[in-house]
């Protein structure tokens, strides 16, 4: 039997007290645990923030890449060895603010790897900055008279980008959230979660009561994920009930699956012994 222990760190997690960052990082492990992975099978790449950090306390290989630049970052590791399980990380403020253009042309590459944003409304790292989803009103530093902007439907943009696997998660249902995790990583293809997450120190309206009074699960609604238009109406639902639950799948090709310099092995296992570059570098200089 595999140690259930070996996703763990000797380093602790600096995240406030009551963190939804918490929730993550335990629904992630045990969604490794449950599909009997390894460290070694797991790649993690993150982007700036308190989501940032959580490479930091999972045992596996992780990068910390730039701010809104999880994605590219973790493309090319997944391209470099497509046999390599790969999930890229961030908040959404990292996600959707910097890195939003990345995250339409993963969505449509469909590149076979799960992308798991944490959701709160705010930039929590640089105290409490409303975000790109952060409701109409929200005061912080950047917004003191309330935000004037809509909240941006992060789901029904990955859904009109062509996305294989969207869903939401929230972090007050572990179990619930792990399951979709592990069914995420199993997907082949772009698998796109956006969790819920609670900011207890910048964002505390929104908290973990306030959400267990709305947040219901779609596969108790007997609602089949298999028609992207109702998923799309359903993403702007978002009123007293907040759907969780993978929202759309289908089975399409993942851009490795096109590429022929993969068909026989990993980019990481191809000689280069042959291959003389000064040609181009003489032209370039």
């Amino acid at each position: 039997m595999l140690d259930p222990t070996r996703f763990n760190t000797i380093e602790k997690p600096t995240w406030c007290p009551g963190c939804g960052n918490f929730g993550i990082q335990n629904a992630l492990k045990k969604a490794f645990q449950d599909l009997d992975l390894e460290p070694h099978q797991i790649t993690m790449v993150s982007g700036i923030g308190c989501s940032g950090k959580i490479p930091h306390w999972i045992k596996l290989y992780g990068y910390h890449s730039l701010h809104g630049r999880a994605l590219p970052a973790a493309i090319g590791a997944k391209l470099a060895n497509h046999n390599q399980i790969v999930i890229a990380e961030g908040g959404d403020g990292d996600g959707y603010s910097e890195g939003m253009g990345h995250f339409i042309h993963a969505v449509r590459r469909n590149v076979d790897m799960t992308y798991i944003v944490h959701s709160n409304g705010v930039f929590g790292l640089t105290t409490g900055q409303i975000s790109p989803i952060g409701i109409k009103g929200f005061v912080s530093s950047t917004t003191p008279f309330g935000s004037v902007e809509q909240p941006f439907q992060p789901l029904a943009l990955a859904l009109a980008a062509g996305g294989t696997f969207v869903a939401r998660g929230y972090v007050g249902d572990i179990p619930h959230l792990s399951s979709l995790i592990a069914a995420g990583i199993k997907h082949r293809g772009f698998s796109f979660i956006d969790v819920r997450q609670i900011c207890v120190s910048f964002n505390p309206e929104m908290s973990y009561q306030w959400y267990q009074q709305k947040v219901y699960k779609l596969e108790d609604e007997d609602y089949q994920p298999n028609n992207r238009i109702k998923a799309m109406e359903l993403s702007f639902d978002e009123g007293d009930r907040i759907a969780t639950g993978v929202f759309f799948k289908e089975d399409r090709p993942a851009y490795e699956d096109e590429l022929p310099q993969l068909e026989k092995e990993p980019l990481i296992l191809h000689d280069l012994d042959n291959i003389d570059v000064k040609s181009i570098m003489d032209e370039l200089i």
